[in-house]
């Protein structure tokens, strides 16, 4: 007796440190499952040239508008550009981007990234002169400059050319310095809103119950509220701080959920179930039919002394051979289920991609079936 206790509450113990294992698979922190809308980055674009390169920029007949970059340029440095048109391929026209992260302030730096305009062959070696960066109300907040870091190369000879990752493209890292702050300040606001990475009902209202659970001991009252699947907005206490509150409230732990999707990848053949995908039981048979083709020309020779002419009869032989289309049984109640049910069956990665689409198509899976 006392040894079936004892093996009662080992086993009672190995279900709950699984359950808590499950549990904490499922669970995480609000800061980790969304994001602030006041919190957002902000693209930057700008136009500049790169200069530097050893005979790898834009060609200036090919590319007028690198010509006349260069003129302005120069001009504005007081240097005369009168005179025919330069033949030097060692600058480049160039498209730089960024993204500004939220509260950045005004000398702090940001990487850019730069891609080639022209028909340049590498940007190696090269380095952006001064660029402004502008934000869509077309105002300046950050300028960049400094050497082009480009992870690609390219060799050329008289007869080969070998070519590795991207040439025309690069990154500056710490290229950009803000000059200017974004107009809206984080302690202006009156409210937060947290809008979920990934939009589900459920989740947004078990982060905003999370909220308000810590919100009433905390403050003395509910504070958040779930507008929908994506957005919830937190209300500022006035006896608390907007940053104190942010802080406190990121660190909250919810169960997060997901509905069930399958995601297929036809190109590349990959295939992602979803641990919640369910399949009634349905029965499946896979049958492949393989054609081949096989040329096999035969020489006619004339008789001797005859006037004829060799000559070349085609020959084609044609093979069809068909599978032996195995019928199993599926029957999903759980993924691992439903992996070895369609791991019995036997068939490659494109062959379960057809089968997911069939069991689709005829009703039996309980799931979104998301094609690339």
């Amino acid at each position: 007796m006392s040894l079936r206790r004892n093996l009662f509450l080992v086993l009672a113990t190995v279900v709950a440190l699984l359950s808590g294992i499950v549990s904490a698979s499922a669970a995480a922190r609000i800061k980790d499952i969304t994001s602030l809308q006041a919190g957002r980055d902000n693209q930057l674009i700008g136009y500049g040239l790169v200069v530097g390169l050893q005979g790898t920029g834009d060609s200036l007949r090919a590319s007028p508008f690198t010509d006349q970059s260069m003129r302005a340029m120069l001009q504005n440095l007081g240097i005369s550009t009168q005179g025919g048109q330069s033949a030097a391929k060692n600058v480049a026209a160039v498209m730089v981007t960024a993204n500004l992260p939220p509260f950045a302030s005004p000398g702090s730096r940001i990487d850019v990234t730069v891609s080639s305009l022209g028909d340049a062959n590498s940007l190696r070696g090269g380095t952006l002169v001064m660029t402004s960066l502008s934000g869509a109300d077309g105002q300046i907040y950050a300028v960049s400059q400094g050497s082009v870091v480009v992870s690609g190369f390219s060799a050329q000879g008289d007869a080969a050319a070998v070519t590795e990752g991207v040439t025309t493209g690069g990154r500056i890292p710490g290229g950009a310095i803000v000059e200017r702050p974004l107009p809206s300040q984080f302690k202006d606001a009156v409210n937060l809103v947290l809008q979920l990475r990934n939009p589900d009902f459920s989740t947004s209202i078990r982060v905003s119950d999370a909220i308000n659970a810590y919100s009433s001991a905390r403050y003395g009252g509910p504070i958040a509220e779930a507008r929908d699947s994506q957005e919830i907005v937190v209300a500022k206490p006035k006896a608390a701080d907007l940053t104190r509150l942010m802080a406190e409230i990121e660190n909250l732990i919810v169960e997060t959920d997901v509905p069930a999707r399958v995601v297929v990848n036809e190109k590349t053949g990959t295939i992602i179930i979803g641990e919640d995908v369910r399949i009634s039981k349905v029965a499946v048979s896979y049958g492949t039919l393989t054609v081949q083709v096989t040329e096999s020309p035969q020489v006619i020779q004339p008789e001797p002394f005859s006037r004829g002419v060799t000559a070349i009869q085609p020959q084609t032989d044609i093979q069809a051979q068909s599978g032996s289309g195995t019928v199993a049984i599926l029957d999903g109640p759980d993924l691992k289920g439903l992996v070895a049910g369609l791991n019995s069956i036997g068939v490659k990665p494109d062959g379960i991609i057809a089968i997911l689409q069939g069991i689709k198509s005829a009703g039996a899976m309980n799931a979104e079936l998301v094609i690339q």
